[in-house]
């Protein structure tokens, strides 16, 4: 089957929400579908209320109840995938492998990890630009092979958002999709407002050959929001956009420019 192009939810959209208690995560199936008309979810790992046997399989059990995907897990305080001691690269990897196997189980696509690098005073403080980001790439390439032998009987993805550090900086990005050049690794494009330290729509385009899924956040006009699926959909991108826009209306304007967008470029999709 051809690929298409797809909407979920981001669970992080609606923390609030959460943080207040006015649903569980064992609800959030339910509220994508019911609430919002989305088949599909995106989770965050520290939001599991009781990462249970018994819990996992009731939260699959919802999602089968209201037709719902669940897309992929964001993972945190895991550890990061640019750490410069080789124990703590280990310990990402050790830490990361049962995401890949509640994400295995849940029928998710992939993680999404954090691979920003030693950020002291700024990244790589104690080092020259050119130093440190030349051994960041052994670091991390270091990290996200043996992550990937193991994700690979499962077929689970192994992708990087763009959270800080190293992960910001597209070219260096680049290289090491290059460098760990495997077809599980892959981009998860966090779509965050353009600012005088982060060019979106350049770190988009650069991103777009290795990007497996997208962070999609409304941008600061409707017409940017237009442009950067453009490019998406340009570069032959096809797959989920999971929806992080803060709050309700956010969500709702999101899904309506992907929807509109979708049907006027003749997406086979919604």
């Amino acid at each position: 089957m051809e690929p298409k192009d797809d909407i979920s939810l981001a669970q992080w959209s609606l923390i609030e929400e959460w943080r207040a208690h006015k649903w569980t995560t064992l609800d959030f199936p339910r509220l994508a579908r019911e609430e919002f008309g989305l088949n599909g979810v995106e989770f965050v790992n520290t939001l599991f209320e009781a990462p249970t046997e018994t819990y996992f399989k009731q939260l699959k059990q919802n999602a089968a109840d209201h037709g719902v995907t669940m897309v992929l897990i964001m993972v945190d305080d895991e550890g990061d995938g640019c750490r410069p001691d080789k124990q703590g690269r280990r310990e990402f990897q050790l830490f990361h492998r049962k995401w890949v196997d509640i994400a295995y189980y849940l029928g998710c696509q992939a993680i999404r990890t954090n691979c920003r690098g030693p950020q002291d005073g700024g990244v790589y403080s104690s080092l020259s630009a050119k130093v440190g980001k030349k051994d960041a790439l052994e670091w991390a390439a270091d990290s996200y092979h043996p992550l990937l032998e193991y994700a690979r009987p499962a077929g689970i993805g192994i992708l990087i958002e763009n959270h800080g550090g190293v992960s910001n900086d597209p070219d260096w990005m680049v290289q090491l999709m290059k460098k760990v050049n495997d077809p599980l690794f892959g981009a998860y494009p966090d779509w965050r407002e353009p600012g005088p330290d982060f060019d979106n729509v350049a770190y988009l385009q650069k991103m777009l050959p290795f990007a497996k899924g997208m962070s999609y956040r409304n941008q600061p006009t409707e017409e940017d929001t237009r442009k950067m699926l453009g490019l998406c959909r340009k570069a032959g991108y096809r797959g989920w956009y999971g929806i992080e826009s803060d709050g309700r209306e956010a969500i709702k304007q999101g899904i309506r420019l992907l929807t509109d967008f979708n049907k006027n470029n003749g997406n086979q999709n919604r």
